[in-house]
């Protein structure tokens, strides 16, 4: 994703999520969306459009190679300012991880389609199927490790995580890949066992989008 945003600036835009987590040191309230390139590690966050013409396209992504992503800061908000959003029907998905909330609000796909750019929706397996529950009508794309153990041993060559944290992300992602398999779920599954390969398989399934947006522009 870091690459394709490269590669396509003025094309593509993450939406940026809310999150009841603290904010880790150089991190600033609500920067993800001006921050440029994003490195998707697609926990299994959220191409995708209905708020959406044929240009407005938004991308749900859902990736188990991390289970947050890394340069991608957020909205810092309350639990309580959260649940009130939930309950307003403000927030297409959220997920709980770790004890903290994370979502994606209309507002936050809003801001990106009006600049007329793909919207990357950066989510998780739940996010995936409540977003299914929606209007929108994303692309759904999933990378994957090529297996559990090869995904541990990324996350332990990180050295950023804690034994019980990396067993959590393990068990996470070993249970959104196994639902990952179910019908209907994703329009397209992307096994990252080469990044070449999987990064041009990636380009070719956008290639259509992209050309939308370059030639309105």
């Amino acid at each position: 994703m870091k690459r394709l945003m490269k590669e396509h600036e003025g094309v593509f835009g993450f939406s940026v999520s809310h999150t009841t987590r603290n904010p880790r040191p150089g991190e600033e309230n609500g920067k993800g969306l001006n921050r440029l390139p994003m490195l998707l590690g697609a926990t299994l966050l959220p191409v995708a459009g209905v708020f959406s013409s044929d240009l407005e396209m938004s991308t749900s992504v859902s990736c188990p190679n991390e289970s947050e992503t890394t340069e991608k800061d957020y909205h810092f908000t309350t639990r309580e300012a959260m649940e009130e959003g939930i309950s307003k029907g403000d927030f297409i998905e959220n997920a709980e991880f770790s004890g903290n909330m994370y979502g994606t609000s209309k507002a936050a796909i809003e801001d990106v389609l009006a600049k007329n750019l793909i919207c990357i929706l950066d989510v998780d397996i739940q996010g995936v199927k409540r977003i299914k529950e929606t209007d929108l009508n994303p692309i759904y794309i999933s990378i994957q490790p090529p297996s559990m153990d090869i995904l541990e041993k990324r996350l332990r060559d990180r050295q950023t995580e804690t034994e019980e944290s990396l067993q959590k992300r393990l068990e996470a992602a070993r249970i959104d890949m196994e639902l990952s398999k179910e019908p209907g779920v994703f329009d397209v599954v992307i096994v990252n066992d080469d990044l070449e390969r999987a990064y041009e398989e990636l380009k070719d399934i956008l290639s259509e989008e992209i050309q939308k947006v370059q030639e309105a522009k």
